[in-house]
């Protein structure tokens, strides 16, 4: 089960032209942008990274204007733990739950997903937050992350999860998010 005082968000390569392209891209939107409002209202750390944004461009502004007090980790290793500055800002939340939203769902996603696990992170990958341009590849990479020892969730099970009650304070912001 997930917990919010061990649960970190990392938004994965949001991107310009490349996020326009996948598959489902209304509901991976507004599932990512569910995913950081809850995030928000939880109090859960947001890492975002962006792949080589000179080629692909910035992140898409659905997602960009919620992370405006954040500044992108640009990389260009598929895996987001192929760049120091992201094991870094990993390594000072002293979190081992990690949240996985953004694209390629089987290469990116996959590739950080992969080396967290080896890691030693409970890994959770928000399966409707997260997109490839084809609908297979998007489900071979889902595979391939759960066979390596990666969770599958959705946006609600996720943000229900880190609530865990109805009492809490903050059920109504969250139900207002998921509607």
């Amino acid at each position: 089960m997930l917990k919010q005082e061990e649960t970190v968000l990392v938004i994965i390569d949001v991107q310009g032209k490349l996020a326009q392209l996948m598959h489902k891209k209304e509901e991976l939107f507004e599932n990512l942008q569910k995913i950081i409002k809850g995030a928000r209202v939880l109090g859960i750390p947001i890492i975002w990274l962006e792949q080589n944004p000179a080629g692909l461009g910035p992140t898409i502004p659905e997602v960009a204007s919620l992370l405006s007090d954040i500044k992108p980790i640009s990389k260009f290793s598929f895996s987001c733990c192929g760049d120091e500055r992201f094991i870094s800002a990993l390594n000072s939340l002293n979190r081992k739950q990690v949240l996985l939203a953004g694209i390629e769902t089987h290469i990116c996603v996959y590739q950080t997903a992969a080396d967290l696990v080896g890691l030693g992170y409970d890994v959770q990958i928000v399966a409707d937050a997260v997109s490839s341009r084809a609908k297979e590849n998007k489900k071979i990479g889902l595979e391939r992350m759960r066979e390596i020892g990666a969770s599958l969730t959705s946006t609600e099970t996720a943000l229900f999860e880190l609530l865990r009650t109805a009492r809490a304070d903050k059920f109504k912001e969250i139900a207002r998010i998921v509607k």
